[in-house]
């Protein structure tokens, strides 16, 4: 699922945007492209890291997707 936290959402949803723009793919904004095209394949959103870093960490790196018992922790948080 997605952050809930709706400012963190909205920045990342910006870098994604910007790469879109820039690069022509949704590169993850939390990861330096490598220029080379094969290479950074890995790493458009949801880049290939996302489900491991969900599973061990509760959120991938950029903190745009997260486990559900994860946001429900953010959630509570920021009431």
């Amino acid at each position: 699922m997605l952050n809930p936290d709706t400012k963190v959402l909205d920045t990342v949803i910006r870098g994604l945007a910007r790469n879109e723009r820039k690069f022509g793919e949704r590169y993850c904004p939390c990861r330096l492209r490598s220029r080379d095209v094969k290479k950074d394949r890995a790493i458009i959103c949801p880049c290939i890291y996302h489900r491991d870093e969900i599973a061990k960490d509760g959120h991938c790196h950029c903190q745009f997707y997260y486990r559900k018992d994860e946001a429900e922790t953010v959630t509570e948080e920021n009431e």
